[in-house]
């Protein structure tokens, strides 16, 4: 079968960092090509060399047998590659056919002015839409589509370029189980057609419906590429952590005081984030909640910390109704919240360390808003102390630490409220492998001095190693939950995958 795209030992450095490493495979014509991996693994910078966004530190790429090399996006668009990215690009004001052709709308002239010729235009769309299969009104209002039906049209402005390569980063990401199939219908018909596709997703269970091969990175590397008829998701799971995927961890010793639950949440729903979701967490306990992109962790911590609003159900915090839901009243029952994005919403990066330290227990040690440099000291100093932040001086400003100590800033934080429960909402996304260490360690340190944690994190290993106990969400849904010390990666994969 005939390559549409050839790749001979692509390699990436970023300084001393190998993001890809001799990376050589040949994807064939006419079919849908699976990329996997967990993050870090090298599947964005293949995708970037690919689409001209990013230049190989080594090796070579062929297009239709033909060496192919792209300096900027336009050097792979003029070859026909065509990405599909996560996030639309579609503008909503317009209609389908001004987005499909925006930029290149077909021209007329009326009594020598130029002109757009807007019939022109909603008859190629017709045409192309109809091609794909799709009854969408070239006129209708993009604001005025289902989010399923923007991502075809989508991929319909895509296919108006006559793409040899048709690049799919992550394009279920955002839709409903109908409007999955639909896109699915849909790009089965564009491989009918002879058109070749990459499709990069974290759904395991989406591979068996949709990819004819899978491709597998780790670490950088190729691991394999397989027959998705001749594989199993274990297999892949297993490609895609290697030696790890079936370890069990060994037993930590906890504390944890499971008589009466520090906190109960009952029933809390939010219309598209999130359904019914019921769980306690115990004194002392680190709780892990697992779920691939979308699986709504985030939307029901920002919901219990009062961050977002939730539309039914309640929360109870030792004991105590909240009936107040917005972060100050719960940072007053006792509860604190590491953000994912901590350099946007967990920090402010203008001011120095010792006033991020302090920000948020001031209605403590300053209750007439009154800020006292001397009566901040003490907690400033203790966490620096504690968590052991590499500062120079606590009047630095906090942009000027590392990604770990800034985290560690975050976390020391909210010590200082003397809170009874923190979330930590990704703890570890841009710290290296020592901070991270020192992270879980933080974490476990305080779970033995009685604080109770909520732990979320993509990188599933890093539930097995630092949680007590893991929720999984599906869709907006608790599914179950599982026992690290007898759940193995593989295990935990599948069972975010609604395997359990």
């Amino acid at each position: 079968m005939t390559a549409v795209i050839e790749t001979d030992a692509l390699t990436k450095v970023y300084g001393n960092v190998v993001a890809l490493d001799a990376f050589s495979h040949r994807f064939e014509r006419s079919r849908i090509h699976a990329l996997m991996g967990k993050n870090g693994s090298g599947k964005s910078t293949l995708v970037k060399m690919l689409s001209g966004v990013v230049q190989p530190s080594r090796g070579s790429m062929s297009l239709g047998g033909r060496s192919a090399v792209f300096k900027t996006p336009r050097d792979a668009f003029d070859a026909n590659i065509v990405t599909v990215h996560q996030e639309l690009s579609l503008v909503p004001e317009l209609s389908v056919a001004e987005n499909i052709f925006l930029g290149r709308m077909p021209r007329t002239t009326t009594l020598g002015v130029p002109r757009i010729h807007w019939k022109a235009a909603q008859t190629a769309t017709r045409a192309l839409l109809d091609t794909m299969g799709l009854d969408i009104s070239p006129t209708t209002r993009v604001a005025d589509l289902s989010v399923g039906q923007q991502q075809v049209v989508e991929i319909a402005k895509a296919m108006s370029f006559d793409p040899a390569l048709l690049l799919l980063d992550e394009p279920t990401s955002a839709l409903a189980s109908k409007e999955v199939d639909m896109l699915f219908d849909l790009l089965r018909r564009l491989k009918d057609r002879g058109v070749t596709m990459m499709y990069i997703s974290h759904r395991m269970s989406e591979l068996a419906e949709i990819a004819d091969t899978v491709t597998v990175l780790r670490d950088g590397h190729h691991i394999g590429s397989v027959e998705m008829a001749q594989s199993s998701n274990e297999d892949i799971i297993d490609m895609m952590f290697g030696d790890i995927a079936r370890a069990k961890r060994p037993g930590r010793k906890t504390s944890i005081d499971a008589e009466t639950p520090i906190l109960s949440v009952r029933n809390l729903t939010r219309a598209h984030a999130f359904d019914d979701i019921s769980f306690d967490l115990k004194r002392g306990e680190v709780l892990g909640i697992a779920g691939m992109l979308g699986a709504g962790r985030t939307e029901v911590l920002r919901a219990i910390f009062g961050a977002d609003p939730y539309d039914s159900g309640e929360v109870i915090i030792d004991g105590e109704k909240a009936d107040t839901a917005n972060p100050r009243a719960m940072t007053a029952l006792g509860l604190g919240y590491t953000p994912e994005n901590r350099k946007e919403v967990g920090l402010v990066q203008a001011h120095s360390v010792h006033s991020n330290l302090s920000i948020a227990n001031l209605p403590q040690i300053a209750p007439k808003g009154l800020i006292n440099k001397r009566a901040e000291k003490p907690g400033v100093q203790r966490q620096i102390e504690q968590l052991h932040i590499k500062v120079d001086h606590a009047d630095d400003p906090v942009s000027s630490l590392s990604g770990g100590n800034q985290q560690k800033v975050v976390i020391g934080k909210w010590l200082n409220t003397d809170p009874k429960i923190l979330f930590f909402d990704e703890p570890s996304r841009g710290v290296d492998v020592h901070a991270k260490q020192q992270i879980f360690q933080i974490i476990w340190e305080q779970a033995e001095r009685g604080l109770s944690s909520i732990f979320v994190s993509t990188e599933l290993e890093e539930l097995l190693e630092v949680c007590d106990r893991i929720l999984v969400m599906k869709e907006g849904r608790l599914i179950g939950e599982l026992d690290p010390a007898e759940t193995t990666l593989t295990q935990l994969y599948s069972a975010c995958m609604g395997e359990l």
